[in-house]
């Protein structure tokens, strides 16, 4: 049994669109890379933002697409600047020793604040239901109730 499939006009027609579009994105991939290297390094002129964000460093922008050119990875890419210098040209720290306080303290900050909020919102307030009052010892009150009571 044999099947047949119906050739639509849509497929015979998008079929160049679909291979237009990976030749592009194939052609934009190492912009991205770039883009994303730029990301994730401190420039190291100033160490106030990223080499992306910062246009102050226009040799390290061009070294990173002469590596991209040449075919190496983010990684190796990485590896190179901090090798020269050091972890602190990352934008993210790694998650390893000590750097990992970074990620570990706002977390257990949040969860205490949640934590102490939520005991303290589910204590009930004691609002007593109604106000007891005592007669006070006001001296000379009778007369002054006498005279409130002649002005009305």
């Amino acid at each position: 049994m044999k099947i047949h499939k119906k050739k639509y006009f849509f497929n015979s027609f998008f079929k160049p669109v679909r291979i237009f579009f990976l030749f592009v994105s194939i052609l934009f991939a190492e912009s991205d890379l770039a883009i994303d290297l730029k990301q994730s390094l401190i420039s190291p002129c100033c160490w106030s933002g990223t080499v992306y964000d910062l246009d102050h460093n226009p040799e390290m922008e061009e070294q990173i697409n002469r590596f991209i050119s040449q075919g190496k990875t983010k990684q190796e890419i990485l590896e190179y600047y901090i090798g020269l210098y050091g972890e602190r040209i990352l934008a993210v720290p790694k998650a390893e020793g000590f750097n990992i306080m970074v990620w570990v303290t706002p977390i257990l900050v949040g969860l205490i604040g949640i934590t102490f909020l939520f005991f303290f919102l589910r204590t009930p307030n004691d609002i007593p239901s109604s106000v007891i009052s005592t007669p006070s010892e006001v001296p000379f009150d009778d007369e002054i109730e006498k005279e409130l009571q002649k002005m009305d």
